[in-house]
């Protein structure tokens, strides 16, 4: 598994408040399904739902207000894209060799992708992604695309 990260996602319980937030900060962001995406350096901050991230992720989501105990979801999750659906199996396999559990096996996506999640031993949430519409530049990094181009 390569050393960075291509996302964050923020699992947030009211978006609009959320988008509102950051556009107050400097942030600019584009909205498509439900989704917010910020271009922060070569990553992207986004916005989501708490319960659709968490869902996604195929974990349990115990509330906003569950405290820092360690339990349940975190209502983060971090993302790694990678160059091929072939890199997604061989990443997780790593992962799980490693002491992840994978908490959803890789599959076909709504965005026509292929994507695959984990928790390390500490419940930390990591979708590891082929993404077609997020190429990657050679080092790693990512540029949110323009969704309001054809």
């Amino acid at each position: 598994m390569e050393q960075r990260i291509s996302l964050v996602t923020l699992g947030v319980t009211d978006l609009p408040r959320a988008r509102a937030f950051y556009e107050r900060l400097g942030w600019r962001g584009q909205e498509v399904e439900e989704t917010v995406f910020f271009q922060a350096g070569g990553l992207a901050v986004v916005l989501w739902a708490r319960d659709k991230l968490a869902a996604d992720a195929g974990i349990a989501d115990s509330g906003a207000d569950n405290g820092n105990t360690g339990d349940g979801f975190g209502g983060v999750s971090l993302a790694q894209n990678v160059r091929s659906r072939e890199e997604v199996d061989a990443v997780l396999a790593e992962a799980s060799a490693a002491g992840a559990a994978v908490t959803r096996p890789a599959r076909e996506t709504f965005y026509g992708g292929y994507a695959g999640c984990f928790t390390d031993p500490d419940g930390h949430v990591w979708e590891i992604a082929w993404n077609p519409g997020f190429p990657l530049a050679a080092d790693g990094t990512i540029t949110v695309p323009d969704f309001g181009r054809a």
